[in-house]
């Protein structure tokens, strides 16, 4: 499914569908490809602005929609700041996918625990359409989200829904509360709780800010997972997406190529890997 060859460098041109403003600096992308473009969930792609730069972003969207590709882009620095501007209409460029997906089908029969904060909810979102796709081969799927503010949620008007899909069970909780939410208040770690999934037959996913995954990877490991149960989005510091630059060394790994999904079996003796 990864790009081989010449192929890994050229960009296909991609028209803007659609803007979609989902919270104050984050924003979903939908883009109609030239040719199609496949990913599976958990892979990323080079989004580029021409002349000007490119960055790595893992879509958000379903992977069995082939017209489209859709992604979540927190604005958070020059070429973000300029991709932020797009509007329907413009175009940008798209090569990909790069990187190893969610090996979905070693979750069969198993419970899958989905725990993710922030912008992490858009790999997450991709990785959710694929549980869904395959439900009648998992036990559940148990979806743990945390959130700075109501007003930080992406996908607002969706998300309520992944908590009613069938064997999905859904707990969104915040950081800080604003008038007239009713749901938890507190860390995404509060919500972990020990009889959430049989830890026996059960694996973790866990995508977020880097804090956020240290201390959730923690609360796992003391919920009894085994390490190569808990699967980690390592997603930093990727330039180029093919090992070239050697920017997401992580270890003896290069994130772009190895990754971005790692096993906490793999990189536990790295010495601070987030």
């Amino acid at each position: 499914m990864s790009c081989n060859g010449k192929e890994q460098y050229r960009p296909v041109k991609a028209r803007t569908e659609k803007v979609i403003i989902e919270t104050s600096n984050i924003k979903t992308f939908v883009f109609r490809p030239e040719e199609p473009l496949s990913f599976l969930p958990g892979q990323f792609m080079l989004v580029t602005v021409p002349g000007i730069g490119e960055c790595a972003f893992t879509p958000s969207s379903d992977y069995k929609q082939k017209e489209t590709l859709e992604f979540t882009i927190m604005r958070a620095g020059s070429v973000t700041g300029l991709i932020h501007q797009l509007q329907a209409g413009d175009t940008v460029g798209l090569r990909g996918p790069y990187g190893q997906p969610y090996p979905l089908p070693s979750y069969h029969g198993k419970e899958v625990y989905v725990v993710g904060g922030g912008v992490g909810l858009a790999p997450l979102r991709a990785l959710m359409y694929g549980l869904n796709h395959e439900i009648d081969q998992l036990k559940k799927v148990v979806v743990r989200f945390g959130s700075r503010s109501p007003q930080d949620i992406c996908y607002r008007d969706d998300l309520p829904s992944w908590g009613k899909r069938k064997k999905t069970d859904l707990v969104i909780s915040v950081d800080t509360a604003v008038p007239g939410w009713t749901g938890n208040v507190g860390l995404v770690t509060t919500i972990l709780k020990d009889d959430d999934v049989d830890v026996k037959n059960a694996v973790a996913v866990v995508c977020g800010p880097p804090i956020m995954m240290k201390f959730v990877n923690k609360r796992l490991l003391d919920m009894g997972f085994a390490p190569k149960d808990i699967y980690l989005s390592m997603e930093k510091n990727m330039s180029c997406g093919i090992g070239k630059c050697f920017h997401c060394n992580l270890g003896p790994y290069l994130v772009c190529k190895d990754g971005p999904v790692f096993t906490w079996e793999q990189i536990k003796d790295i010495p601070e890997p987030w």
